[in-house]
């Protein structure tokens, strides 16, 4: 009992250490005289790996952040602080219990690349294998978790204190962070990815991932195969190999149409720095951040790309509803038309000047003003193809993935088809409609029968009433206000005409305070009609 208390005590002296940290940092940056895309950049680099973590997801919110924000936020990918090499050493000859020097017989202290949660270095092992070590950032779970709880509790502030709160919910925001994190954390899930990643991909020739070195693999470090091939977006070294950028472009943009739609299983965070080219090959070397997709999200998905072709409206807003998580009231009228301005803004613009990042915006947009959210699944999708996109127009900047994704659901419509499937579906459909047929007359007589004893109730929903109603309130409201401070005046005028006490310059006092009341009630009536009609 007294570890749990002191535990306790202590989780507290840290939170608190950690909340003057935080306050000095908003304080060396001068918060108080304005924000910029750079200075939140760099508040949020000096704030340590949990808001880098948060800074990245922001990045692709557009509907919260302006598109400068986001842009910069982007960079918080390569610019983290490195760990010192002494710690790095401590965290592995900790996991595997011996020397780094009974492991390797080479190890470079520089890292290849550094995140929010781990670094990597290149390492040789004892029988010469170059390899590449993947070393997780000493107690940063604790790091992170600790940090989660202050933010959980700024985001309850925020809700109260600013109408900001209650159009964005940062708590949801919070836990899409702590729930990617915490997979990213453990590499037991990221090797684990990896041995999946391979087995779906295992006959596609142009695709490739590191082989896991399982007997090295713990929840905190592990080993892989060292990938010595092209950075993708390393375009001369690309061209003086006899690489053709275009081919590229199309075989990735292919790939990942066929890990979203055929797997369900893709990788989330496609930037350059996780994709190399070797011996003809695309090789993904981070399976830390990987999405899913549910098989009735992903037919949902084609369904959504089939409809946006064919400007079915309908079609679309069927989507979004049976996708999205949404709690209030959907105003129909209105998101059609949303659904329509955006397709028709889309619709007349050629292949080549359209752009996935701003179709993702805009649709964001939409969801946001309907208080619809994406599933996790498509939120992580989006993010992907947006990052796909930045990569394939280094590559060729010609090619537009929306063309590739297009032919791509094109070749694979008819290869798709089962006849056999689509006729066992609607044989099922007529059976279910004959079935239901049969009830109607049954119940078409129980209405008739509860209309001749009064008993039948209508349910009217009228779309788009909801705000000529809250005016109607409005109107009410005020005249509700001006019958009372009527009744007032005449109360008023009635009790000062009586000896009633106590008096007030010979006038009694309750009379007074009902002129006074009045006069309150009329004086916020008028400010209120002038600010209305301003």
């Amino acid at each position: 009992m007294r570890q749990t208390a002191n535990d306790k005590k202590k989780n507290e002296v840290n939170t608190h250490g950690r909340l003057r940290e935080i306050l000095s940092i908003l304080g060396k940056h001068k918060i108080v005289k304005g924000m910029s895309p750079e200075k939140l950049r760099l508040i949020i680099e000096d704030l340590g790996p949990t808001f880098v973590k948060l800074g990245q997801i922001m990045s692709m919110r557009h509907d919260i952040l302006p598109g400068e924000y986001c842009s910069e936020l982007t960079k918080l990918r390569s610019d983290v602080h490195l760990m010192d090499f002494a710690e790095v050493k401590k965290q592995i000859e900790s996991e595997y219990g011996c020397d780094l020097a009974d492991l390797f017989s080479e190890f470079s202290k520089e890292p290849l690349g550094a995140a929010s949660i781990a670094e990597v270095h290149a390492a040789k092992l004892l029988s010469g294998e170059k390899v590449v070590v993947k070393v997780q950032r000493p107690g940063i779970h604790d790091i992170m978790q600790r940090d989660i709880r202050l933010l959980h509790k700024a985001a309850g502030i925020l809700k109260v204190a600013t109408p900001v709160g209650n159009i964005v919910d940062f708590n949801m925001i919070l836990d899409e962070m702590w729930f990617v994190a915490q997979q990213e954390m453990d590499f037991l899930m990221e090797a684990r990815n990896a041995e999946e990643f391979a087995e779906l991909n295992r006959n596609v020739a142009c695709v490739a991932c590191p082989y896991i070195k399982d007997e090295y693999t713990t929840a905190k470090v592990f080993i892989m195969e060292y990938v010595d091939g092209i950075p993708i977006d390393k375009t001369d070294a690309l061209v003086s190999e006899g690489y053709d950028l275009k081919e590229i472009g199309e075989k990735l943009t292919g790939h990942y149409m066929k890990q979203v739609v055929e797997d369900g299983f893709f990788h989330a965070d496609p930037h350059p720095g996780n994709i190399r080219i070797r011996d003809g090959k695309i090789v993904y070397i981070d399976m830390g951040m990987m999405g899913r997709i549910s098989s009735r999200d992903r037919e949902l998905f084609k369904k959504a790309i089939v409809c946006a072709i064919n400007h079915d409206i309908n079609g679309i807003e069927e989507v979004v509803l049976s996708m999205g998580v949404y709690t209030e009231r959907i105003d129909h009228a209105k998101l059609y038309t949303d659904i329509d301005d955006m397709l028709s803004k889309y619709g007349t613009m050629e292949f080549a000047s359209i752009n996935i990042g701003d179709i993702f915006e805009t649709m964001v947009s939409v969801l946001g003003e309907h208080k619809i959210s994406l599933p996790k699944g498509m939120s992580m999708l989006g993010r992907g193809l947006v990052t796909l996109e930045g990569v394939v127009s280094v590559l060729s900047p010609e090619l537009n993935i929306i063309k590739v994704m297009e032919r791509h659901f094109s070749a694979g419509f008819f290869e798709d088809f089962d006849a056999e499937k689509v006729l066992k579906k609607a044989g099922r459909a007529m059976y279910e409609s004959a079935s239901k047929a049969l009830h109607i007359p049954a119940q078409l007589s129980d209405v008739l029968k509860m209309n001749m004893k009064g008993q039948t109730k209508l349910n009217l929903e009228i779309t788009g009433s909801s705000e000529p109603l809250s005016m109607i309130d409005k109107m009410v409201n005020k005249i509700v206000v001006c019958i009372i401070s009527a009744s007032l005046v005449v109360g008023s005028s009635l009790l000062c005409t009586t000896d009633m006490s106590p008096k007030i310059f010979g006038i009694p006092a309750i009379g007074i305070m009902g002129f006074f009341a009045a006069l309150v009630l009329c004086v916020w009536l008028l400010i209120d009609v002038k600010r209305k009609k301003r």
